[in-house]
């Protein structure tokens, strides 16, 4: 695993092109999984994805730290890369084609994992979201118990309560995230 920073990857890109592929390796599911988000279509993310980083490797050279961090100069390409492709219907392939990169073809076995891949990148998300929304003491007490794995009599010292009291804390936060998780 290469320990430098994705800054540090960018500009060793021009004289070292692996340090591009460590830099993609790092931030292609996120950014995949970001698209999923937002497209819903698997394919399209897919391409969305592939001519993001094609635009950010035909770029590094342009990339200025002192700008902002690598991760937000990709995503500010990936964000263009959307919002063009909403616009128009359909992905630019400008910087594969002057990269000569080959069009994405997906298997369907590719198309199941990039969708597995979203589903469960959504689930994660709103499991963050469940958990944000609960009282901070149900809160407290779920991460603690499931997370943790701390068993009630020692969570109750830690809060200055009842095991009874810890007992409901984690009985309705978990059952207020079953019902965030299986919605209406």
């Amino acid at each position: 695993m290469d320990e430098r920073s994705d800054e540090d990857l960018l500009a060793a890109t021009r004289t070292e092109p692996d340090a591009f592929a460590v830099f993609y390796r790092r931030h292609v599911q996120p950014l995949l999984a970001y698209f999923v988000r937002r497209t819903r279509n698997a394919e399209l993310s897919a391409d969305l994805t592939a001519e993001t980083f094609a635009a950010a490797l035909d770029g590094a050279h342009r990339y200025r730290p002192e700008r902002g961090p690598a991760v937000a100069w990709l995503y500010g390409i990936a964000r263009r890369q959307l919002s063009h492709a909403l616009r128009r219907g359909a992905v630019e392939d400008r910087a594969r084609r002057r990269l000569g990169m080959a069009p994405v073809s997906l298997t369907d076995e590719a198309l199941e994992r990039v969708e597995a891949l979203a589903s469960a990148d959504a689930s994660a998300e709103l499991l963050q979201e469940g958990l944000r929304a609960l009282p901070a003491d149900q809160r407290d007490a779920v991460l603690a118990r499931v997370l943790d794995e701390q068993d009630y009599a020692e969570i109750a010292r830690g809060a200055r309560t009842s095991q009874a009291v810890v007992r409901k804390r984690v009985s309705r936060g978990l059952a207020g995230l079953r019902a965030r998780l299986e919605g209406p």
